[in-house]
């Protein structure tokens, strides 16, 4: 024990080790091993969501599969299942920056998705523990207001309503519906404090301990209950044992730990976020320790977590609101005093769902008013010089806060980060053809403005959220030209979206008629006093000129698309919109243009469009083709790919998003692959 004692509390060790942890996570991260499994699978059910007539289980035998099953099946948690239908693996996010549903899931040990055809109940729950939890559920499907008991009791805030938890982000105050050390430390103090009348205080924590782990299996091995859980336990005997490792590196003990066993752990923003605020709440506690006063501690932790989440905000969300410091003091003693041990007692008791309700429907409504009042900074990307400098600066200045002069540093340090993380976008150009599906979104941005042409449109889902996401990752603050080709659907279905949602300075349509949809956009740019144009010929952005190539007004839609072309650094780009091989036949007869370095194809690639005569004389180095995996219309026709064979073809459906970047009038290329 002794020998224990000395290579634990040894810095050396906890550097070898933090050494160790990196390069197997480093190992395993570039060497990413997929099982080769086959259907059918026979697995037991360890999560269900059902949607309508849709279920989506988790499954597990030796590894884990997300499957999403049709029908009405009676299936219950601890169900064995035989699975049978098509495997696939989860993509890479198509768009620069955004959510990675696929390392998402590796953080989670699930490497395949199922879309079953057939399932099959092997043998109903037997499992005592399962059969608990089954009861739990059963219990709480009871209660009216069951979402936030989901949400508190078993992790589960997909109840919650989207747009009342969009606005808990809005407000920074989305952590505190993430089971967590709050919520562990809450239960394990009301467990103590019945447990302590016994008087045998050892055996009383050794009972908490294994109710933590009933309630790890309970949320399904959150990452936030497994740290939580973890360390209680580790200090629980740390104590016993006097090992007398300090708490900060019993927690980073316990974070490499998980590394090892899940080095995708280090892609999941829940895991980053719970480690890293723990961290330094523990090393800076004597800051907060320090005053009695319940809502200034609860300011001083509030505030500290803000500075160091803002590089993990920065990196997920791309903005910052400078309102959730305060706004933690309203919502931290609302949740953690009430709401929570409310959902605990009104499991028990449910004849308390009234008063629940109405501390419910408080918190809703005041963080749905709250959300209004934001102090949204919008910032792009950092790089991983940026996020270690920053957090040497924070301890630092965290360590030196007794002196007054110290706090101005962290002034600064904000600062100098707001300025350089617009100023590495300086003499910094680029083109991007963005994956928007079966449609059409390119954006060019220069130093000192930025154009987007055509929005993209899914009846099925929303694009204006990646785009805007998108935006910001990229340091975008606003919109000066919303430029829309055309007014069909998959072309300009998210102006309205965007509109409401971004800063747009000026709107461009093409010539012709307005169609119902861009009589609906027009009626939203009035309200908002957006001015519009139509029809115009020529554009002058940042040093650079887009030309409207207009021909004559013609009797389709398509054909009236926006052709645009512009130079950037003498590099030649032309856009066609969904523009038909009559539209390119005028435009080879009025317009002295050709070796077109970037065309974006028109109509996706249709046959109506690219003529040889037409590619002949373009003649591009490169081509992109925007379209939707497995679209319904073939695109890219067969016939239309040949023509273009002489060029490098990019499509967005198997390279995602294209960037062609400009920096120092060098070219550089990058996609987002699925």
């Amino acid at each position: 024990m002794k020998k224990l004692k000395i290579i634990l509390n040894s810095n050396i060790f906890l550097i070898f080790f933090i050494i160790i942890t990196a390069i197997i996570v480093i190992y395993k991260i570039n060497n990413i091993k997929y099982p080769i499994i086959k259907t059918p699978i026979v697995g037991t059910v360890i999560n269900i969501k059902k949607e309508s007539n849709r279920y989506v289980l988790t499954i597990k035998n030796k590894y884990k599969y997300l499957v999403y099953f049709y029908g009405n099946e009676d299936i219950s948690l601890g169900d064995k299942v035989l699975i049978d239908g098509k495997i696939n693996k989860f993509n890479n996010n198509t768009i620069p920056n955004l959510f990675n549903y696929k390392k998402y899931m590796l953080s989670n040990n699930i490497y395949y998705s199922i879309k079953c055809n057939k399932l099959t109940v092997f043998s109903k729950n037997k499992n005592i523990l399962y059969k608990i939890k089954n009861n739990i559920i059963e219990r709480i499907n009871k209660i009216s207001n069951y979402k936030y008991l989901y949400t508190f009791l078993l992790g589960d805030k997909s109840y919650i309503d989207e747009n009342v938890y969009n606005t808990y982000k809005i407000n920074g105050i989305s952590h505190l519906f993430a089971i967590s050390g709050m919520h562990i430390t809450l239960l394990s103090s009301i467990l103590l404090l019945i447990l302590n009348k016994i008087k045998k205080k050892n055996i009383n924590y050794i009972i908490v301990i294994i109710f933590l782990i009933f309630y790890l299996f309970l949320t399904n091995f959150t990452k936030s209950v497994i740290r939580s859980t973890m360390l209680f336990t580790f200090l629980f005997f740390n104590k016993i044992l006097k090992i007398n490792v300090k708490t900060y590196k019993v927690l980073i003990f316990i974070f490499c730990f998980n590394l090892i066993i899940n080095s995708y752990n280090i892609y999941n923003t829940g895991f980053i976020f719970s480690y890293t605020i723990s961290f330094y709440l523990i090393v800076f506690s004597s800051i907060i320790n320090r005053h009695k006063n319940y809502f200034i501690k609860i300011f001083l932790t509030s505030f500290i977590s803000f500075l160091v989440s803002i590089p993990i905000l920065i990196n997920n969300y791309y903005y910052i609101n400078l309102m959730s410091i305060f706004n933690n003091i309203i919502f931290v003693p609302l949740v953690s005093l009430i709401i929570f041990p409310l959902s605990i007692l009104l499991l028990i008791i449910p004849k308390f769902e009234f008063i629940y309700s109405i501390f419910v429907y408080v918190l809703e409504n005041i963080s749905i008013f709250i959300s209004k009042f934001k102090l949204e900074i919008i910032l792009c990307k950092m790089n991983y010089f940026a996020y270690i400098f920053y957090y040497l600066l924070i301890s630092f200045v965290l360590y030196k806060i007794y002196k007054k002069k110290y706090c101005y540093i962290l002034l600064m340090i904000i600062t100098i980060l707001i300025h350089s993380n617009y100023n590495n976008l300086i003499k910094k150009e680029f083109i991007s053809f963005i994956d928007v599906g079966q449609g059409d979104s390119s954006i060019i941005y220069t130093q000192k403005e930025t154009v987007l042409i055509d929005t993209g449109g899914n009846i099925n889902y929303n694009i204006s959220d990646n785009l805007i996401n998108f935006f910001k990752s990229s340091g975008i603050k606003k919109i000066n030209y919303l430029i829309l080709t055309h007014g069909d659907y998959d072309h300009m279905g998210e102006a309205i979206n965007l509109a409401n949602n971004f800063k747009v300075e000026k709107v461009i349509f093409n010539c012709g008629e307005f169609n119902n949809l861009e009589k609906e956009l027009i009626k939203v740019l009035n309200k908002k006093k957006i001015p519009y144009f139509s029809c115009i010929k020529e554009l002058n952005i940042d040093n650079n000129k887009l030309y409207f190539l207009q021909t004559n007004i013609y009797d389709n839609e398509n054909d009236n698309s926006n052709v645009i072309y512009t130079e950037i650094d003498g590099y030649k780009f032309m856009f066609m919109g969904d523009a038909g091989v009559d539209k390119e036949k005028d435009i080879l007869q009025k317009y002295n243009i050709s070796d077109i370095d970037v065309l974006k194809v028109g109509h996706h690639g249709s046959k109506t469009s690219s003529s040889e005569k037409f590619i002949e004389e373009m003649n591009p180095k490169y081509s992109v083709i925007s379209v939707g995996k497995n679209n319904r219309y073939g695109h890219p026709n067969k016939e239309v790919l040949n023509t273009l064979s002489k060029s490098n073809i990019y499509r967005t459906d198997q390279d995602g998003s294209i960037m062609f970047k400009i920096k120092n009038n060098k070219f550089k290329i990058e996609t987002c692959s699925p």
